[in-house]
């Protein structure tokens, strides 16, 4: 009977924790409502979706039909109290099982009196690929699921920032592709870099018109090594090949100076 119980007790925690294993923000936000992909699909006309990624993320690749509300916006509460007016449900979402975003936005969104809050936190990736005729990679959809970008084509391009460093000569081009609130007075390479944050969106795709054919080799950081993941599509997509980024950006450069 023993026997019994503790398998019957480990048959029911066993789903729970093999969940929160593939979702860990679950377990930190529980009390977030989720969708799962299909049920999403399936309410699809019926729910308000909201991408809270910065809008260089969202321009790149989202959900169709979807509306950028990024998380740091300052009037993030009076936009989403403005969709309730529709009376369907919001569902927010940002990257993938990892990215906390989507529940942080639905903790927001409940702090402010907000209801019918949902995450969607398998993330555009999972979406991408499980419904490709309703994403929209670099403006354009169905999306191709092969001109989707995974860890290891971005893997082949990081360099440590010792490499990154001894990579520099007189054909590189620095790239400084970090926020003006991130970058401050800070500059790694000065008289070396150009500053263009992701946001600048014009200004950036006239910068990788002057790269293409120029036979420079384009050296990009940011500030975590995490925005150059989104770069990567529209460095490929100007059909720029002589490219690599700081594994780890600003954070792993200062960290690599104290070991």
């Amino acid at each position: 009977m023993r026997l019994l119980f503790i398998f019957l007790f480990t048959s029911l925690l066993f789903p729970v924790l093999s969940q929160s294993g593939d979702y860990p923000g679950r377990a930190t936000y529980p009390r977030v409502n989720v969708y799962e992909t299909e049920q999403l699909n399936r309410e699809f006309e019926n729910v308000i979706i909201v991408d809270v990624r910065s809008n260089f993320e969202f321009n790149t690749l989202h959900i169709n039909n979807a509306i950028n509300i990024p998380l740091n916006s300052k009037n993030f509460r009076r936009l989403i109290s403005d969709l309730q007016r529709e009376r369907k449900p919001i569902v927010f979402y940002c990257n993938g099982h990892s990215c906390y975003k989507s529940y942080k936005a639905a903790r927001k969104a409940r702090r402010a009196k907000i209801a019918n809050i949902f995450a969607y936190d398998s993330g555009i990736f999972d979406w991408a690929k499980a419904h490709p005729e309703k994403a929209v990679l670099l403006g354009t959809s169905p999306v191709d699921t092969n001109l989707l970008l995974s860890k290891a084509d971005l893997k082949k391009y990081l360099l440590s920032p010792q490499e990154f460093s001894s990579t520099i000569n007189d054909k590189a081009v620095i790239l400084d592709v970090r926020e003006a609130s991130q970058r401050g007075l800070l500059e790694l390479f000065p008289y070396r870099q150009e500053n263009i944050s992701m946001d600048e969106q014009k200004k950036l795709d006239r910068f990788l018109k002057g790269i293409k054919g120029s036979g420079s080799t384009l050296l990009v950081y940011d500030e975590a090594g995490k925005q150059v993941r989104w770069l990567q599509y529209y460095l490929e997509d100007h059909g720029i090949s002589k490219y690599y980024f700081m594994e780890g950006g600003v954070k792993n450069y200062f960290k690599s100076l104290t070991n």
